[in-house]
């Protein structure tokens, strides 16, 4: 029960400041506004970072449904425990993007742009391409599990003295690869906060883009799978 609770916990607290720091960026007045792509990645960098060194020592702060798969499929995790950590993940990103919503709800009043307004929860491809947006969120995925495995340690996952490098791993990504499709690279980071942005009440909202949302889901489980089998094979 615990673990579980660390789990939500840890992804409510990656979602606050890392939709936070979209929402600041990208929505109309806000002090942050037009702060450009390096305070995104840097922003959810830290995110990480914050949600690892809290709850690392708790639950391992798996954070991401991928990263749970990942370390279950070279046996440093219990598969037993992947639902509840999975649910755990789904909770809280949805908690942490209601949240966000809540503190800019003035500011998501005030912007126009839907498209926006949905960047604040959810990601969306810069060129819509389906076999591109798969690939690219595998490609991501499979930096971030691959290093992940490097790091965690084999009794919990990942530990609190390990939130740095989880965190520059993660920074790296969203500055090399995030351009195409917001690098989602966690499906519960990005369905969580998309259910939410469906049903919260956000004035002059667009769809949710349920079209494109297997995207961020499958995507981040291939390139977790991929990573993995890579492991096992030099271990």
């Amino acid at each position: 029960m615990v673990p579980f609770i660390g789990e939500i916990i840890g992804t409510m607290l990656l979602i606050i400041l890392g939709n936070g720091v979209v929402a600041n960026v990208v929505l109309k007045n806000t002090k942050g506004n037009s702060g450009g792509w390096i305070v995104i990645t840097f922003g959810w960098a830290m995110a990480v970072f914050v949600a690892v060194f809290a709850m690392g020592s708790i639950s391992g702060a798996h954070i991401n449904p991928a990263v749970t798969i990942g370390l279950a499929l070279v046996g440093k995790f219990p598969w037993a425990d992947v639902p509840v950590y999975i649910l755990g993940q789904l909770i809280g990103a949805a908690l942490g993007a209601t949240i966000v919503w809540i503190h800019y709800k003035d500011h998501f009043a005030i912007t126009e742009n839907e498209d926006i307004k949905m960047a604040c929860f959810c990601t969306a491809p810069e060129i819509r391409s389906t076999v591109n947006n798969l690939l690219s969120e595998i490609i991501g995925t499979f930096v971030l599990v691959f290093g992940v495995l490097f790091i965690a340690a084999p009794e919990v996952g990942i530990g609190s003295l390990d939130a740095l490098p989880v965190a520059l791993l993660v920074f790296a990504i969203g500055l090399s690869l995030g351009g195409t499709t917001g690098y989602a690279i966690n499906p519960a980071r990005d369905l969580g906060p998309r259910i939410m942005h469906a049903l919260l009440p956000i004035p002059r909202k667009r769809d949710s883009d349920w079209g494109y949302s297997w995207i961020p889901i499958v995507g981040p489980i291939i390139g977790a799978a991929l990573a993995s089998g890579v492991y096992m094979i030099l271990f």
